[in-house]
């Protein structure tokens, strides 16, 4: 035996692991029901919307369902189930989430909705702490929760009677994109994952925006002031027992770049309002930035054994996001509007803007045949 391994072994038999296996009478050791009941899967008692309330107008050419499904948190997502009408066998499946900030009554619930009509089983489901999933507080997100999140509708798709459990796929939009690549890096039931118009959330909130053209000393400065805002606001929180806001979109954009514009344009008009979204209304709680400045989110896209296609508008302010993530993932730097490395994808789509991709804009401009086509080459 190795000496290493001699080390391992006595450490747990001090703590008594090696004597409780070994010992014959260990299964005679009776089980308190109270802390054993403490790991079964319990499924909160969610309020669920009965009608239809969505953004974009309900097909007939799917049907349509409430579900409900547990994280490994312990916390109920709630989700929109879609099947094609007359469908036979089993079929795979794709789960959906995202904007950052958004709900599935508006852009996951789009995607969604027309996957089905194309074949697919899909659900767009609501993050923990948002939407009408479950957990608490309110209006937090997390990078390890939300990832978590993708994980467990997996579970939920891969245990349905109707889906072909080596058959599943992800699509994640905007801040749910670079989400769902953390996902499918740690998750190998992941067999293809889209991205659109995506967002690297810890990036974003660790260095600001359009961070390449700033040295690392005034990044190290700027994460050290917010670092201290942000810890502030907690104390502040505490004392005041109760969690600030950070505001959703700006109501009055007139004198904010375009992509604020272009945001205020979806959500805050009849196009894309709607009363359950942060970003409609009050937005996420302030002290959110905290869990994603430390998190390496995307460190190990480039060990991915599944397809990705990464979709992202010429004209997005956050393209860079997609390009950087692409050559991290690949090694190869997107040139042009369609990069190829093995089973990787960059798509870049003509004069399109970051919510363009949210519900085609004013051009169509989500390529759902190429989505389409993506996943029935790869599930």
């Amino acid at each position: 035996m190795k000496k290493s391994l001699k080390k391992i072994l006595i450490g747990m038999m001090s703590l008594g692991v090696i004597g409780m296996t070994m010992t014959a009478d260990a299964a005679k050791i009776p089980v308190d029901a109270k802390i054993e009941s403490t790991s079964t899967i319990q499924k909160e008692n969610l309020q669920l919307e009965k009608n239809w309330d969505k953004v974009f107008a309900k097909s007939d050419k799917v049907n349509h369902q409430k579900i409900t499904f547990v994280n490994r948190y312990g916390i109920t997502l709630a989700a929109d189930m879609y099947t094609p009408k007359n469908f036979s066998g089993k079929l795979p499946a794709i789960a959906v989430c995202g904007a950052f900030g958004a709900v599935k009554e508006q852009i996951s619930g789009l995607y969604a909705q027309e996957m089905a009509e194309r074949g697919f089983l899909t659900i767009a489901f609501d993050p923990s702490f948002t939407g009408e999933s479950g957990g608490f507080p309110r209006f937090v997100a997390s990078p390890d929760i939300n990832t978590e999140d993708f994980s467990a509708a997996v579970d939920f798709l891969a245990t349905n009677k109707n889906v072909d459990a080596n058959k599943i796929g992800i699509i994640g939009i905007c801040g749910w994109g670079g989400l769902a690549l953390n996902a499918a890096a740690i998750d190998t039931r992941i067999k293809a994952t889209v991205t659109a118009t995506m967002y690297d959330m810890s990036r974003v909130m660790a260095n600001g925006y359009f961070d390449k053209g700033k040295d690392s000393e005034t990044l190290k400065n700027e994460r050290q002031q917010n670092r201290i805002n942000l810890n502030n606001q907690r104390t502040e929180d505490y004392k005041n027992k109760k969690y600030a806001r950070a505001g959703g979109v700006v109501e009055n954009p007139e004198n904010f770049p375009q992509f604020v514009k272009d945001y205020y344009a979806y959500y805050k008009t009849e196009r894309g309002y709607h009363k359950r979204s942060l970003n409609s209304n009050g937005g996420w709680n302030s002290t959110t930035a905290l869990s994603f400045i430390n998190f390496p989110q995307l460190t190990y896209t480039n060990e991915i054994d599944g397809a990705v296609l990464m979709i992202h508008g010429e004209n997005a302010h956050s393209r860079y996001f997609s390009e950087d993530a692409f050559e991290n993932m690949t090694g190869i730097k997107p040139s042009g509007f369609d990069t190829v490395a093995g089973n990787k994808e960059l798509l870049i789509i003509p004069n399109a803007n970051h919510t363009d991709l949210y519900d085609g804009g004013n051009n169509n401009y989500i390529p759902f045949d190429k989505i389409e086509d993506f996943f029935k080459k790869n599930l």
